[in-house]
């Protein structure tokens, strides 16, 4: 990770800098905590002085050390890092040796200059260590969330009998997993329904199926926990599913009081082994099915499970500042209901749907002094909150299954007219996601109490609302939204939004 963060750095806005600090140009030398180069490195010599700045004592911590090179030359060098961190690499100039010719430069003041340079690099290097930390962690819970997210379209679009419901599951697990077989074997009641994705053909499906309910099942019931089969010299293969030729993830499945089904993974041999994030994703779908199994409540349930999951990316937002929680959820719940309205297609309605819970994971990197100033924010503090769809433009970006939700949550505080932010974009070039969630964000702020001043009224933001038509928000996505409003929804309630009482006759 050490040389990807290094790689994302503007070493030459760094070297204009360095060479401002020291009056004149001054080559600086960046390499990874291996050595090897990345910045300003040319040659035998600077291969050597990484080979060297690799195996440096790092015990005398951040600062600038003096090293001896071949050819009567030294180089000041000091290595890229902070306080209890790791050594992301090394930052290194040449300095005149004792025997040169020219004047040497002044070590204190070449020194202090490359003090400063590492420590600005080490904390652009920090920052982008955090972003690409929390973009992996995205990932991870993204993959979870979408497949438990598309398992709940399946439940709502298919209201049929126990086995239908079974099989749209299990074929969104093939698909979201690629798996070749994803499997619901229930042995007490003969009941083994399956659906595949495959690699390419099994012969004899229904007879591999069979097998599944003997000795395999009967491990996972006695052990109660998952069982990974992934090299075919696994010694347990001699009493568990003898003789098949797949990679197996079965995983349990609870009852009332015991296991009493598993869910069933086969892959093909030639396909990769099956991982941890394999194994947890596959205790997820079990523990759903467990669910469904147990009680078709699940189907109305779905929605609180999907919005509890989401919430641990977000919570990180809202618990530094009290008086935003819950946002996201509402910001969420209401562009949803205006993109069922507008007709968005399922897969558009999945892209607004994380785009709308995760507008605001920018302002995880906002100081918590302003994010929570109880009092009106002056206008530098201001700019901090306006690079916050920036932010989550960053962190969002390198999730490639994201990229659907990511216009929506970089543009969600545009403004219709063109005077928004960040890039002033203007009527439909803004992106349809972005239009929607802001009518959404609008109407949560207002009627959502601050610090420093209480929620205002249903009607009074709906009165601002309209004030803003055409400028600040689109006029087609209010005629939506005013519409979901018109029936006296129960949300108001839930949301517990302040209502005005109606002028006496």
């Amino acid at each position: 990770m050490a040389e990807s963060v290094l790689r994302e750095i503007d070493f030459a806005r760094y070297q204009r800098w360095f060479n401002l600090l020291v009056g004149h140009d001054c080559p600086i030398k960046i390499v990874d905590a291996e050595g090897a180069p990345v910045w300003g490195c040319e040659g035998a010599a600077d291969a050597e002085l990484g080979r060297r700045l690799a195996q440096a004592p790092r015990e005398n911590g951040s600062g600038v050390n003096r090293m001896e090179l071949a050819g009567d030359t030294a180089v000041f060098y000091r290595p890229l890092c902070q306080e209890n961190t790791a050594t992301w690499g090394w930052a290194a100039v040449s300095a005149p040796g004792d025997g040169a010719v020219e004047k040497p430069l002044e070590s204190d003041r070449l020194a202090d200059a490359l003090e400063d340079l590492a420590g600005g690099i080490s904390e652009d290097a920090a920052r982008i260590s955090d972003t690409l930390l929390i973009s992996e962690q995205l990932a991870e819970s993204y993959e979870e969330l979408h497949l438990v997210y598309a398992m709940d379209e399946d439940i709502r679009a298919q209201l049929g009998g126990d086995s239908d419901l079974f099989t749209k599951i299990l074929r969104s697990t093939a698909k979201h997993l690629n798996v070749d077989v994803a499997a619901y074997v229930r042995p007490e009641d003969n009941l083994c329904i399956y659906a595949t994705s495959l690699s390419k053909e099994i012969p004899n499906l229904d007879l591999v199926m069979v097998e599944t309910r003997g000795d395999l099942y009967r491990f996972v019931k006695s052990s109660g926990e998952t069982l990974v089969l992934n090299e075919a010299g696994d010694k347990r293969r001699a009493y568990i599913f003898t003789d098949m030729p797949f990679r197996v993830l079965a995983c349990p499945i609870r009852g009332p009081s015991t296991v009493d089904a598993m869910m069933v993974l086969l892959n093909h041999m030639h396909k990769r082994p099956f991982s941890n994030s394999d194994r947890h994703l596959g205790e997820v779908v079990a523990s759903r099915i467990a669910g469904m199994a147990n009680s078709l409540l699940l189907i109305h349930n779905s929605d609180k499970f999907v919005v509890q999951l989401a919430a641990a990316l977000i919570e990180a937002v809202e618990a530094k500042d009290p008086y935003t929680r819950g946002h996201s959820e509402r910001v969420n719940f209401l562009s949803m209901e205006m993109g069922r309205l507008l007709g968005l297609e399922a897969d558009e309605l999945v892209d607004l749907h994380w785009g709308s819970l995760l507008h605001d994971v920018g302002k995880i990197g906002i100081p918590d002094a302003i994010l929570c100033k109880p009092s009106r924010l002056t206008k530098d503090e201001y700019m901090f909150i306006k690079v916050h769809p920036e932010r989550s433009y960053e962190i969002l970006r390198h999730i490639d299954q994201l990229k659907g939700a990511v216009p929506g949550a970089r543009h969600h505080q545009e403004m219709f007219d063109g005077k928004g932010y960040p890039h002033g974009l203007k009527g439909k070039r803004i992106p349809l996601h972005a239009r929607i969630m802001a009518v959404a964000d609008t109407y949560d702020s207002i009627t959502s109490s601050r610090a420093y001043r209480a929620g205002r009224s249903h009607e009074a933001a709906m009165a601002e609302i309209e004030r803003v038509s055409g400028t600040q928000l689109d006029p087609d996505i209010i005629e939506a939204f005013k519409t979901i409003c018109a029936a006296e929804p129960e949300w108001l309630k839930r949301f517990e939004i302040r209502r005005d009482k109606p002028a006496a006759g």
